[in-house]
C-alpha cells in the first residue's frame, strides 16, 4: 500500500480555511493518507461544524491547542487510517504546554507532529528551543524501540547553506545558528533520514518558508525550515519525497513523502 504523507505550516487553521487552499485540506484533494498541520492556532472545540474536517473526507481528526493561549501554536492531524493511540506534547513538564506535539501510533510506524520552538525571542527563548530539540530526539528514539518512526513539522532550522537563499547573512540570527544546524546534524547521525535531501541532495533554491514582509515567494527569497524526517528502518519503504510549492495560502507550503506499507 502506497500512503502520501504531507506536513503543512498553515499559519492559521481557520484564515486558510477561507482561502481556496482551504479546499485543497478540508476536502483532500491531493487525496493524502495522512495531512499534519502546524500553528493552527486554534482550539477545535472553538470551531464551527462548517469550519471541521468532515468525517466523509477524514476519518480521523486530532488536535491539540497551547494551554495558555489557544490563538498561538496548534497542532493537528488529518487521517484516513485507523490509529492504535495517540498522546500530546512531550513528556517533560517544561515542554508540556505550548501545543507543539501529537504522536500518533500506526500500525506500522509511530508518526509526530510537531510545530518547533522559534529561538528569535531571545538567549532564553533560544534555550527553550535547544532543549526541545533535545527532549524531542530523546523521545523518538524511546517510541522507536518499538516501531520506526516518521517526524514531520516545521523545525524552524534552516539545515544547510543550500537551505536558503541568504546563508552568510543569516549566520548569526536563530534558524541558521551553529548550533540549531548542529542539533539537525546530530538528528541525523542518529539515524533519521531527511526525505527530501534523500532524493534532492544538491537541488538548490528549494524553500518551503518566504517570508510576507517582502514579497519573498514571488521572488524565491526563502529558507527550507520544514521537514519529514524517517528513522533509517523505512528507507527501503521511501518511494518519494517532495515540496508541494503549487499550494499557496501560507507563508509555508506543504512538504510530503510517498510510502509503501
Amino acid at each position: 500500500m502506497l500512503l502520501d504523507i504531507y506536513s503543512w505550516n498553515v499559519n492559521g487553521y481557520r484564515a486558510i480555511i477561507k482561502k481556496p487552499e482551504g479546499k485543497w485540506l478540508l476536502e483532500n484533494t491531493s487525496r493524502a493518507d495522512i495531512i499534519a498541520i502546524q500553528e493552527a492556532r486554534v482550539a477545535h472545540s472553538s470551531l464551527k461544524e462548517a469550519q471541521q474536517p468532515s468525517q466523509d473526507v477524514w476519518k480521523h481528526s486530532l488536535w491539540l491547542s497551547c494551554k495558555g493561549n489557544q490563538g498561538y501554536s496548534g497542532v493537528a492531524v488529518f487521517s484516513s487510517l485507523d490509529y492504535i493511540n495517540h498522546t500530546y506534547e512531550l513528556p517533560q513538564e517544561e515542554f508540556s504546554h505550548e501545543g507543539r506535539l501529537i504522536h500518533v501510533e500506526y500500525e506500522h510506524f509511530h508518526f509526530l507532529n510537531c510545530y518547533f520552538p522559534n529561538g528569535q525571542n531571545g538567549e532564553e527563548r533560544l534555550a527553550y528551543k535547544m532543549g526541545y530539540y533535545d527532549a524531542f530526539l530523546k523521545y523518538a528514539q524511546e517510541l522507536r524501540a518499538t516501531k520506526p518512526v516518521i517526524a514531520v513539522g516545521d523545525y524552524n532550522t534552516a539545515h544547510q547553506e543550500i537551505d536558503l537563499t541568504h546563508p552568510k547573512q543569516n549566520m548569526n540570527e536563530s534558524g541558521f545558528l551553529p548550533e540549531e544546524r548542529a542539533w539537525i546534524d546530530s538528528f541525523i547521525a542518529e539515524g533519521y533520514i531527511d526525505t527530501f535531501r534523500h532524493f534532492n541532495p544538491d537541488t538548490p533554491e528549494k524553500y518551503s518558508w518566504w517570508s510576507y514582509k517582502t514579497r519573498a515567494r514571488e521572488r524565491n527569497v526563502g529558507w527550507r525550515i520544514d521537514y519529514i524526517f524517517i528513522s533509517e528502518e523505512l528507507l527501503p519503504n521511501l518511494k518519494n519525497a517532495w515540496i508541494a510549492n503549487d499550494i499557496y495560502g501560507s507563508d509555508h507550503c506543504p512538504v510530503a513523502i510517498t510510502l509503501e506499507i
